[in-house]
Order: C-alpha cells, then structure tokens, then sequence
C-alpha cells in the first residue's frame, strides 16, 4: 500500500516549535467598547495588551528564532566599531551579492573564536568595494551602507539628503518618483521635502479575480510595475525631473503582491536608458524571491539565495526595513551600490553623496557602527538576514497567508487572490456592496472598529482613510485601493488563530449593513493621519 504524503494530501509539514506561551486576558466586549471611544477609535492607539490577535503590522511584531536569540547575548554595546557591525556588514554582502557562497563570519563570534590573526585577516582588516557593502578604509572614503533603526528613517535619510541636493542643482524645478506602490511612510517622506510621489500600477489588474485554488499553481505578479505608465510618465515629465525610480518589492501597497524578475529586468532597462538610479523597497525581499522561484519560468532549480542576489544585481541602492520579512524585531538600512549611478549623479560640487548621507546619518540618527540600534539589535538582525531566506521557513510562512485567504475565498469574502507574502487583504470595495457606503465613508475603517469591539482583532485600514483620498488630486484618487490589511507576524500565530479570525470576518461580512461609517473627527489635514487622528463611527 502506498500512503500519500502530507503535500498530497494538502497538509503541511510542521516547520518550527514553540516553548514559550503568552496568555492573552480575557476582555469583555463592552471593555473593548470603552476602551475604543477613549481612544478616539484610532487603530494605532488601542493597547495591544488588550486584544487576542494583533494583525495591525508584521513590522518587528514577529517572533525570533533560537538563533537570533542566542546571537543577541553576544551583542556588543560599544560606541564604536562593534562585534554585530563587522557581522551585519557581511550579512548583507552574502544576502545581497553572494547567493550560493555566503562567508557567515558571524559563526566565528558564536563559536568564540579567540585567534586574533584570524580575526584581523577574516574580519576586522578586510577591504571591499564595488558593491553595497564597502569595508575597511573604503566605508570611511565612500561611504554607502547606512544602519538605522527601522526602514522609514532610511527613507528619510535618502530623500531628505537627495532633495538638498536637487536644489544644489536647480532649485526652481519639479520632481517626481515613481513606485508601483509607495507605502504611507515612503510617500510622507518624498512629500516631506516637497518631490511628488507617484504610483505606478494598474489597479484593474490587482482586483481581476484570481481561483483561490490555483494559488499553489500559479501567480500573475500583479506587484510589477506598469512600464508603459512608466514610460510615458519619463516621457511627459522628463528624464531630468525623475531623481529615481523605485521598487517595492514585495508591493505592500498593491495588496503585498510579488513583483517577477521580468518586471525588476524591464525597469532596469528603462532606467538604464534614461540615466535613472533603480531603488528597491526591500522590506520583503525574500518573500518575493521565493514566489519567483515558486512561479516565473526558469528560477524554479534556483536557491532562493542565487534569486535574491540576482534581483539586487538591478538595483543601483535600496532601502530596507529590517523589521519586515521576519528578519528581526528592530532594525533598517539604506545601501548605495558603490560608484553607481546614484552616486555618480549626485556627488556633486566635490563631495560624495556618501559622505553627505554618512554626516546627516551621525548629526540625526548616530554613529555609523550602531544607528541607534542596541548591539544585541544588531546580532539579531543579523543572524536574521540568514533565518529569513531558509526555505522550509517562507513555505510555511507564505503557505500560513494562504491558507487564510483561501479559507475567506471558501465563504465568499471578497479577498484579493492570490494572496500576497506576509498578509492578506480584503476588498473592501466588494465587501461593502450593497450597503450603500461610499468611498469618502471609510467602511474599511468602520469594519476594523467593529473587528476589534466583537471579536479582540485588530487589522488596518489601507486605502481611503490611510492615503488620504479625500485631501488628494483625482488622478492621484485613481491609484487608491480601498482594503483591510491583515498582516501575520512570523511564527506567532497557528492554524487555529487563523480560523478564530477567519469566523469573525465570516461574520462581520454576513451582517457588513451594521458597519458603521466613519467620520473623522480631529486631524483631517494631517500627514499620515491613521497614526495619529481621532475617529468616530456614525451608526444609523
């Protein structure tokens, strides 16, 4: 007799265990009730402590694996020059640009090793350049990796650095970025110093229908960039007023759907053609790496680790919330292909646009070897670098998303498929149907409300509400999705958790005419305003 194995029977194999438990308290629904009035009903501002299942961000909410744990005793708190600088410095380096033949020097500091000559050759006195990661004395003359606490300070760093530099050149002009998605944290940013940010999609594309049951089959990439728009934007614009192009990869706006090497490859021409730097939003990388190994034709007998460096051999520099992808629980980055075309373009009037961004990253954030990280923040995100391209470890973290958009799709909740990497994502458009709700109402945010008060989730609106409809042009109205995003924490939630959260969107969905509509009530105007304004759902 021959028994079929899990992965035919549609089961997967356990990938980790958990020893440590954290109860959640048991909070009635009218606790939640109070607690949410007091709060002003804003998502952000509702204690944690009181809620059983918290998909708000898998921003640094993840758990740690035993490795990263075990790395963050050895954490070096020294001003300067720290043990986890030389460790994170290579882990970028064999994530980004060495696939296949990875050094993994931070092995030498858990086996406590004490030969100082090989430290000195191996480690401490090693020279690189021409990547994006330089070492020894080229990292003091070119400087172009910078360490920051989470990904939106290196957004900062890069556009508040290149737009002082833009007006060097000509302070009367307009520029714009394309993205195929910008986040809310990286438009703010590129709006903060007066540059228009500028989405790059089609939104026809993200809502066709998807059979939930091909998921595992197949994948459209509905994350890539839409290069005709690309081009004609470059065309209308003018090559000159576009300081960059940008990447987001996965694409967490567009539903955190994964971008094909075809589409990066597409860009980079584009790029390459008009004298434009490529950046990537990095933050999952590894996520969408292996759904082109997973899907696109001829990566399949690839490592995830050969795509990845094949991905960034695109890009001329990138920014990367280390937080995300389950690399670690704090932690970014921004890094600079050495004597690329960014650098190149805007080291200008005798000075390196390393060094600019080096003296802004010690003047604002701190000195380059620890960037406001702790050292044990620094050996856990670095051992988290090699954690977060295992296999074993984004099959079951992509297999857990969809199993939860395939369980919604089962009791028809509009659910955009095929899901993403690190969350799923109501349509909200479809989901309101019927109700009467209308766009400027912010039934995604009512749902959110009525989420946490009966059930103890939280999610996050991403659409009207967070990217401003009501305060944006039409043609920037046009790109807004209206959807709830659920975003899983790594290793933090079972089968089980999925399906307590399954049940009460099933049942949200069946009674969706109580959704109240919402009006805000303080801080309309303001930037990124679902951190930060006041709410108050309007029941009929």
């Amino acid at each position: 007799m021959k028994l079929k194995t899990m992965t035919e029977l549609g089961t997967p194999i356990p990938s980790h265990k958990a020893y440590i438990i954290r109860s959640t308290k048991d909070v009635s629904m009218e606790q939640r009730a109070r607690v949410l009035k007091e709060t002003e009903y804003n998502m952000f501002s509702f204690p944690a402590d009181l809620l059983y299942l918290d998909y708000l961000s898998d921003s640094g909410s993840t758990s740690m694996t035993d490795l990263q744990w075990a790395a963050m005793f050895l954490g070096d708190e020294s001003y300067g020059r720290n043990k986890g600088y030389y460790a994170l410095l290579e882990a970028f380096r064999d994530t980004f640009e060495r696939g296949d033949q990875p050094r993994k020097i931070i092995d030498m500091y858990l086996t406590g090793e004490n030969d100082v000559e090989k430290l000195m050759n191996d480690i401490y006195l090693q020279s690189f350049e021409g990547g994006f990661v330089n070492g020894g004395i080229y990292q003091l003359s070119r400087p172009n990796t910078f360490i920051t606490p989470q990904g939106r300070v290196a957004e900062y760093l890069l556009f508040s650095t290149l737009a002082e530099v833009l007006h060097e050149i000509d302070p009367t002009k307009k520029y714009y970025i394309p993205n195929n998605g910008h986040f809310d944290t990286t438009g703010a940013n590129i709006r903060a110093v007066d540059i228009e940010p500028v989405n790059v999609f089609d939104k026809t594309i993200v809502l066709e229908p998807f059979p939930a049951e091909e998921m595992d089959k197949s994948n459209p990439f509905k994350g890539n960039m839409d290069v005709v728009q690309l081009e004609a934007l470059i065309q209308e614009k003018g090559a000159d007023s576009i300081p960059v192009i940008y990447l987001t990869i996965t694409n967490n706006s567009v539903a955190g759907q994964p971008v094909s090497m075809a589409n990066i490859k597409a860009v980079n021409a584009i790029a390459d053609k008009n004298g434009i730097p490529l950046f990537f939003d990095a933050c999952r990388f590894a996520e969408n790496a292996y759904f082109i190994k997973e899907f696109e034709q001829g990566y399949q007998n690839l490592s995830v680790r050969e795509i990845v460096k094949e991905m960034f051999s695109y890009a001329d520099g990138f920014t990367i919330s280390l937080k995300k992808d389950g690399m670690a629980n704090m932690g970014g980055a921004l890094l600079l292909r050495d004597q690329g075309v960014f650098v190149q373009k805007y080291s200008i009037n005798g000075k390196n646009i390393g060094t600019r961004l080096k003296e802004k990253q010690i003047v604002t954030i701190g000195n380059d070897s620890y960037g406001a990280l702790s050292g044990r923040d620094i050996m856990a995100l670095s051992m988290g670098l090699y954690e977060v391209v295992k296999e074993k470890y984004l099959k079951s973290r992509i297999g857990q998303t969809r199993y939860f958009a395939k369980k919604l799709a089962e009791h028809n909740v509009p659910v955009i498929l095929p899901a993403g990497g690190h969350a799923v994502y109501l349509d909200m458009e479809r989901f309101l149907e019927g109700t009467g709700m209308k766009t400027e109402d912010f039934g995604g945010v009512g749902f959110t409300i009525e989420l946490i008060k009966h059930y103890g989730i939280r999610a996050c609106e991403l659409g009207p509400f967070a990217f401003e409809y009501d305060q944006r042009p039409p043609e920037q109205q046009r790109s807004i999705l209206n959807l709830v995003r659920f975003a899983i924490p790594r290793n933090a939630y079972s089968r089980a958790d999925i399906d307590y959260t399954v049940a009460a969107v099933v049942e949200l969905f069946n009674h969706k005419e109580s959704i109240p509509k919402v009006r805000i009530s303080r801080g309309k105007e303001l930037s990124l305003r679902h951190f930060q304004t006041g709410l108050e759902p309007v029941y009929d």
